[in-house]
C-alpha cells in the first residue's frame, strides 16, 4: 500500500453516508470526505441478485491511519458486511498530501491545516 489512499463504503441514505464521513473526518482519520449519489447499485446479497440506490463515501487518508478509519467505519456502519476498499494515490500534487499527512497525524501540528 502507498502513503496515502483513498477507502471507499457505501450506504443506503445520503444521511448515513454524511454521518460516517463526519465522524472519521472529526477523529482526524480522514483529512477530507466526499459524498456522491445516488449512484445505481446491482449486486449479489444472501445469494440473491438485487438493484438498488447508494451513495458513496470517499475518504482520503494516509496507509498508516487506515487501520483505524476501517475499524472507526465497521464499527458505525449500518451495514452488517459493508464494502471498506482503497485505491492508492499513486501521485499527487506535494501540497495536497502534505495536507493529508498533517491533518491525520494523530497529534496533528499547530497552525492551520
Amino acid at each position: 500500500m502507498g502513503d496515502f489512499v483513498q477507502v471507499y463504503t457505501a450506504t443506503g441514505t445520503r444521511e448515513a453516508a454524511v454521518a460516517l464521513g463526519r465522524s472519521a473526518t472529526r477523529a482526524r482519520l480522514a483529512a477530507g470526505v466526499q459524498v456522491v449519489g445516488p449512484v445505481a447499485a446491482l449486486f449479489w446479497h444472501l445469494g440473491e441478485f438485487g438493484e438498488g440506490e447508494e451513495w458513496q463515501v470517499i475518504f482520503k487518508t494516509t496507509a498508516d491511519r487506515y487501520p483505524a478509519l476501517e475499524a472507526h467505519l465497521l464499527e458505525r456502519h449500518p451495514w452488517n458486511n459493508p464494502e471498506v476498499t482503497t485505491i492508492p494515490i499513486t501521485t499527487g500534487s506535494r501540497p495536497y498530501l502534505d495536507w493529508v499527512r498533517r491533518t491525520v497525524a494523530e497529534e496533528p501540528a499547530d497552525g492551520p491545516a
